[in-house]
Formats: C-alpha cells, structure tokens, sequence
C-alpha cells in the first residue's frame, strides 16, 4: 500500500477507511467490526475514528476489530475540544486507549477549534508524546488561518497533519491550505471524499470509471490519492464497498480525466470557508 510521510519522515498509509458514525447502534456493531477486519485483510493499514463517534462507541468496535493486530494498523483518534485542557485531554486519551485496547495512538487529533487556548492543547499533546501514549499529534478541520495561529505557537511546528473536508466537489482546500501543509510536509487527510455518497452517482465521474472498470466512487477516491500528500478515509460497512475502497490503490486515472474532472468541479479561484460536517 502506498504511504505519504509526516514531516519526522515516519511513513502514514496513504488510504485508511473512516468510521463517522460507526457504534451508534448494536445491531450494526458485527457488521461494522467484519468490515474493519476486512480491510486488514485486504490490505487496508490505516483507521481513523474519534471519541466523538458514538461517544465512543466507534472506538470501542475499532478496538474489537484490530484486537491481536494492533502492530498493522496505523491508528488515528481525536479528542474532543470541550477535553482539550491539559487534564482533559490527558484523561480523554487514556479513555480512548482503552476503548482501543492499544497502549499507543498513532495519530491523535484535536477534533475541531474549541474554547481551550491552542497552546494548552499542544502541551499536553507534547506530553502525552514524551509518555509514549501518542506518537504524533495533529488537528482537525483547521482552516488556513486556525493553521498560522497554530504555527506560531510554541511547539505548533510539531503538528503532524489536518484532517479535512476534501472531494472533487469541495475543493476550497486547495486555494491556499494545500499549499501550507505541503511547505511542512504535512499530510491533508481527507474526510467525507465521496461526499457522504453523493458522489457515487455523479454523471461524469461515472462515465470516467466506465473506462477503467471503476465505479464514480472510485474515481473520487483515486482523484485524491493522486493529489501529493493527501490521505483519503472513506466509510464502508459493506464487505463489498471495502473491496472497492482497496482496488482503488490500482487506479490510475489519466490526464483526459483529470481535465474533465477539473470542467465539472471547479478548483477554487479565491478564499471559500472550510466545509465541516
């Protein structure tokens, strides 16, 4: 599987699948866990959840999921910003490993901008990386401005990546974020890149994936993954949307394409709010 590097040069997959509303009911539970376990399976290294997913319960069916593989998997959580005090993340972290069953956290992210000072949050990322309970920090829905505040701040250069709306039809990213995190070498990663499915039906993209045995949704996919330094997660509960979310690491789509895409879903010509969902 391909990997982008986070600005220490460690290695991050380069595709992961996202779990946004995973844990929310117990009916689904099983299914939501095959699923996960399936993209190990096939290849799939990297998982991103939160505390806030079905308060927790996303991070619990991660857990089940990954139990007696933890060293295949490259781990991403966030914290919520009502916990980002210095004890409250602290604490909040230690739930989160334990809801994972892990001692460690790859990735941990501060979810959204909150109340709590940028500088309190990062020292106690700072900490939590010296203890070993994390092994890089980073942010979420950041937009250029929250990203330059946070530079400025003492340690913020050790921030590792953001994680962001980004699809072919929400590119507002591209205008001058992309270009920010790529000076640091960091990582974009890229939350909702089939547009919650709305893409999966696109006209356009649909006709592209036609060419290369693919599906819209594919497409969308591997219209990210092309992009340098940006690490798409989508969602799959299904075992055969999982197969489809792995294959994409074998598309390639052409310039023709890329063109087109670029005709249908303009880039941005000017600043444009950040998309959060």
């Amino acid at each position: 599987m391909k990997t982008v590097q986070l600005p220490d040069g460690s290695p991050m997959p380069a595709l992961g699948l996202g779990t946004w509303h995973m844990g929310e009911s117990p009916r689904a539970a099983a299914a939501e866990e095959a699923a996960l376990r399936h993209g190990l399976d096939l290849g799939i290294r990297l998982i991103d959840t939160a505390e806030m997913y079905g308060e927790g319960g996303a991070e619990r069916i991660v857990g089940r999921a990954i139990e007696g593989r933890r060293d295949q998997v490259f781990l991403i959580s966030k914290v919520y910003p009502h916990n980002a005090s210095r004890r409250g993340v602290m604490a909040a972290c230690e739930r989160s490993l334990q809801r994972l069953g892990t001692d460690r956290i790859d990735l941990y992210l501060l979810h959204w901008r909150g109340s709590v000072p940028l500088a309190e949050t990062i020292e106690a990322f700072e900490r939590l990386q010296q203890d070993g309970r994390i092994l890089h920090w980073g942010v979420s829905n950041f937009d250029q401005d929250d990203m330059t505040e946070l530079l400025s701040e003492k340690a913020g250069a050790h921030c590792s990546a953001n994680q962001v709306y980004y699809s072919v039809s929400q590119r507002g990213v591209e205008y001058e974020l992309c270009e920010l995190l790529a000076a640091r070498s960091m990582p974009l990663i890229a939350y909702c890149p089939i547009d919650g499915g709305a893409l999966a039906t696109d006209p356009l993209l649909t006709q592209i994936g036609r060419l290369h045995g693919a599906s819209a949704a594919q497409v969308a996919i591997a219209w990210l993954m092309m992009r340098p330094g940006v690490v798409p997660i989508p969602k799959a509960v299904r075992l055969e949307h999982v197969e489809a979310i792995c294959k994409v690491a074998d598309l390639r789509l052409t310039q023709d394409d890329l063109v087109q895409i670029d005709r249908r879903f303009a880039p941005p010509s000017g600043p444009e709010p950040l998309m959060i969902v």
